[in-house]
Formats: C-alpha cells, structure tokens, sequence
C-alpha cells in the first residue's frame, strides 16, 4: 500500500467538501491555471478581480474559494513532491473523499502538465535567506476618540534573516491583527503538514 500523501486535516476535509460542489465543466480550467502559475511562488493564481468573478462563478465566499485555490495548489505541490503517478493521484484523492470526476481532473491536469511544471520548479530553486531569530510584542492601539476606550490589539514578528553569503542580520517586522495571525498560522500547519509527509 502506497503512503498516503494527504492527510485529512480539517481544512482539507472543509475543502474537500467546498470542491465537490463546484460545477464540473468550471473545475478543469481552475486546475489548469492553479497548475500554470504554481512554479511562481509569492504570485497570485488570480487577480482580485479575477477572484470576485470566481466567487461569483462558483458561489462560494472569499474564505471558502482561499480555501479551494490553497488546498488544490498544495494538493499539486505534493504530486510533484512525491512524483506521485497520476493514477496514484487520483486514488489517493479519492481516499480523502474527492468525488471521483473532481479526482480525475486532478490526475489528467497532473499527468499533462506535471512534467514541465516539474522543470519549472528545478530551475526556480534558488539559496533562500535562513532565519536565524524571532522576537515578538504584542501592541495596543488605543482608539483616537475620548467616547471610545477600545483597543486593536495587533501582535509585531521580527523575524532576523541572514543570506548564505552574509554576514549580516537583516530584521523584518510584520505586522498581524488576530485574523492575520490566524490565517498565518493555518498557513504554517500545511507547511508543517508537508514537512512531516517528506520525513
């Protein structure tokens, strides 16, 4: 039996669900773009307008289609991880509940561009900065008007990165309101996900 690649964590079983009810004839041509501009990190799949039509298109609120385009990006991500093979794929989708033509999808997008998507990422691999430090505050905004004594809490990273041929620390700070921090957070369990899945 082949190890499992996805793991049935919450979201992906919320987004499992939001997919199976995506229009079938809609879904092809999402997954070829997601496939199309996966090898650029950083870069949105769509444009804000774009992604106001989508949600229109699809019926799904901007949280759920966030969660529809991340999970099938990583989905992708992990095929390539893994070189999984596309039946492989599409069995696997299956085991995490994916409607079978939504899986299907997933395996022939895979197995038509998969190769090159797979060259694209080998020459995207670059000597990334290591972070060498966090440090944290959390601050209080008071609010402006003397009627009101609420407050915006908002929590501050400094995270210290350093390139491989420095020495030098660089700081970042990045700022976060609890929803921030939150989505931020459910972002770093996917990459922890992924982690785990490669060791």
């Amino acid at each position: 039996i082949m190890t499992s690649i996805i793991k049935e964590t919450q979201s992906i079983k919320e987004a499992v669900t939001f997919i199976n009810e995506i229009d079938a004839n809609k879904f092809p041509r999402l997954i070829s773009r997601i496939i199309q501009k996966l090898h650029l990190k950083g870069e949105r799949t769509f444009s804000e307008e774009e992604e106001q039509k989508l949600r229109a298109a699809l019926s799904l609120d901007k949280r759920a289609l966030n969660l529809v385009l991340e999970t099938s990006a990583f989905i992708l991500e992990q095929a390539v991880y893994h070189n999984i093979k596309p039946a492989a794929l599409q069995q696997q989708l299956e085991v995490i509940h994916l409607n079978p033509e939504k899986a299907e999808v997933f395996s022939q997008s895979w197995a038509a561009a998969g190769p090159e998507l797979v060259e694209k990422l080998k020459r995207n691999i670059f000597a990334p900065k290591k972070l060498e430090h966090v440090g944290w505050q959390l601050n209080l905004q008071m609010a402006q008007s003397s009627q009101t004594r609420l407050k915006s809490p908002s929590a501050v990273l400094q995270l210290g990165i350093k390139s491989e041929d420095s020495e030098a620390q660089e700081n970042v700070f990045v700022e976060f309101n609890h929803q921030q921090l939150l989505e931020f957070y459910n972002k770093l369990e996917v990459v922890q996900g992924q982690l785990d899945s490669l060791t």
